[in-house]
């Protein structure tokens, strides 16, 4: 392989950015080649590695590059030493013309958008790159064995691989690991920055899971905020279940956190229960709740949270002690131990056997890191903690719980919540894509569900449903602001779910749902962001072939 000067931003309008080839497939190009310089870090410290017959190596660490037929592997092994992350670097000249977008690491918080800059650090996933003319993108597949984040400096494009297991290096022992699978588009002439992202979209993800048909439906969180009850669900139910339309394709009706036993330690805590696999008296049998959700016309569906423990664990089953999961009343279950494993899939099995037809799991990146993704910007967790299985990537860790809960789910469709995006993705056949919309404070839902929608609604359908978040259908947010945010779930092509306070339905919202079901109960094209190069909270909106303007 030439090595050396393969990628150049240009200055030149008519050259746009300049990839020299390592090799063609279905008229694409790979637009990268094997890096200038790869660094290792073990220990703290970072170490160069030097180039010598296709391997970059330090000590016995080694990194080389396999070309496979639409991508390049990042292949890693370190036998002797606890690696923590490889860092790739190319040389590049840079235009001072470049507008900028990045992923997340798990859901979006409101923080999405193109940005005019010359730098852009620690951009999870992959990175888009346009100068005015064309558009490239780099990124690595989904379901990789290393957090991977794309950085763009002053005279370098970087790519970081984070093979921590937990907050240190992974004891990798004899294997060779294949952190990831680099990939590379440009855009087709003609074609916007919106068509080529989800060009590349489908490429990371080459196999994708999907819902057979639109999912769309009720969930009580955002008026019920876990003082929940089976009543209360059978109300909400029947209330809505007469304005979904007359098709094969029913809504979902699905109860969210606050329905399980409750810990001693937490009575009434809906977020943090104690025994996931039990019901607490409000709802008593989760068999007969499902049912009664059918015979009401609706398809059962139920809110988990697979990691929590309950009080009596013993220790030894149990993640360690770091901050953000330090509190004593919320233990956390290592997925790495078998019998952990064993007890999720249990229960994940044991929703199907009570009729449930949809599983909704929340929390998972927060209780394996004990941070939000946006408080990943310094480092993915705290330092100097491991799973008990040291062997493998936080990574490889994720996708082998992800993996768990797919394979005892059976038929059920999976909605990932506060899951690792680019791990779910090809997994899970839906993913929440955004923080909390809400039933209280409109800015909210603007910020998370409206953003969020706008720049990962390119993912849609190539990496799973993309869920942007419910409407919550309160007394306490404006009508007509509620009405548009309904309106452009229920036409974009995307899930749609409602938070329907029964005492804030009235004429015009019944008239409304009922609209909206029709559209979202059936496919229709992926609604298209036209302002989302200038505009974070898109407002100008191409949906089933016309321009829709929303006044946020």
């Amino acid at each position: 392989m030439n090595r050396r000067h393969f990628v150049k931003l240009s200055g030149t309008a008519a050259a746009g950015l300049i990839f020299s080839r390592l090799t063609t497939y279905a008229n694409e190009a790979h637009l990268i080649n094997a890096p200038d310089k790869v660094w290792a870090n073990a220990n703290g410290q970072w170490f160069p590695l030097i180039y010598s017959n296709g391997i970059f190596s330090y000590q016995n660490i080694n990194v080389k590059f396999k070309e496979e037929e639409k991508a390049i592997s990042v292949m890693v092994s370190s036998p002797g030493l606890a690696l923590s992350a490889v860092k790739l670097s190319w040389k590049y000249e840079n235009n001072h013309k470049l507008n900028l977008l990045g992923d997340k690491w798990e859901r979006s918080y409101g923080d999405l958008k193109w940005t005019k800059n010359t730098v852009a650090n620690n951009n999870p996933w992959y990175l888009l790159i346009n100068d005015e003319h064309s558009t490239f993108c780099f990124g690595v597949k989904t379901g990789a064995s290393a957090f991977c984040a794309w950085s763009l400096k002053q005279n370098d494009l970087e790519l970081h691989i984070d093979t921590q297991s937990g907050g240190n290096g992974v004891n990798l022992g004899s294997r060779e690991l294949k952190a990831a699978e680099i990939v590379t588009m440009k855009n087709k002439p003609g074609e916007s920055r919106f068509t080529t992202a989800q060009r590349f979209c489908s490429l990371m993800c080459p196999v994708t899971r999907l819902p057979k048909k639109p999912v769309y439906g009720i969930n009580d969180w955002y008026f019920a905020y876990g003082n929940n009850s089976a009543d209360l669900i059978k109300k909400i139910t029947s209330l809505l279940t007469e304005l979904a339309p007359d098709t094969d394709n029913r809504p979902f009706s699905v109860i969210d956190a606050g329905w399980a036993t409750y810990s001693p330690f937490l009575p009434g805590d809906g977020g943090f229960m104690d025994d996931f696999s039990r019901p607490n008296d409000k709802f008593k049998d989760m068999a007969i709740m499902a049912d009664d959700i059918k015979k009401l016309g609706m398809q059962p569906g139920l809110w988990t949270r697979v990691l929590c423990a309950k009080h009596d664990d013993p220790k030894t089953l149990l993640l360690p002690t770091i901050p953000g999961r330090d509190d004593p009343k919320q233990p956390i279950l290592d997925p790495t131990i078998p019998e952990n494993t064993e007890r999720i899939k249990r229960t994940i099995a044991l929703y199907r056997q009570w009729g449930y037809n949809l599983v909704k799991h929340d929390y998972t990146t927060y209780d394996l890191m004990g941070k939000w993704g946006f408080q990943m910007n310094d480092g993915l967790t705290a330092p100097g903690w491991n799973f008990q299985n040291n062997t493998k990537t936080t990574a490889e860790v994720m996708n082998e719980l992800y993996s768990a809960i797919r394979s005892a789910a059976g038929d059920m469709y999976i909605i990932g919540c506060n899951t690792v995006s680019h791990l779910s993705a090809g997994v899970f056949e839906l993913n929440r894509i955004g923080d909390d919309t809400s039933g209280k404070e409109w800015e909210r839902t603007r910020k998370m569900g409206v953003n969020t929608l706008g720049f990962r609604i390119v993912q849609h359908n190539s990496f799973y449903a993309t869920d942007a978040d419910c409407v919550g259908l309160t007394n306490d947010i404006p009508w007509d602001k509620n009405k548009q945010w309904l309106q452009l779930l229920a036409e974009s092509g995307t899930p749609l779910f409602i938070s329907p306070q029964p005492d804030a339905l009235g004429k015009l919202q019944k008239q409304a749902i009922k609209l909206a079901y029709s559209q979202a109960a059936k496919v229709q094209p992926i609604g298209e962001p036209l302002d989302w190069e200038t505009n974070s909270q898109p407002a100008k909106w191409k949906l089933n072939g016309r321009e829709v303007n929303f006044n946020w």
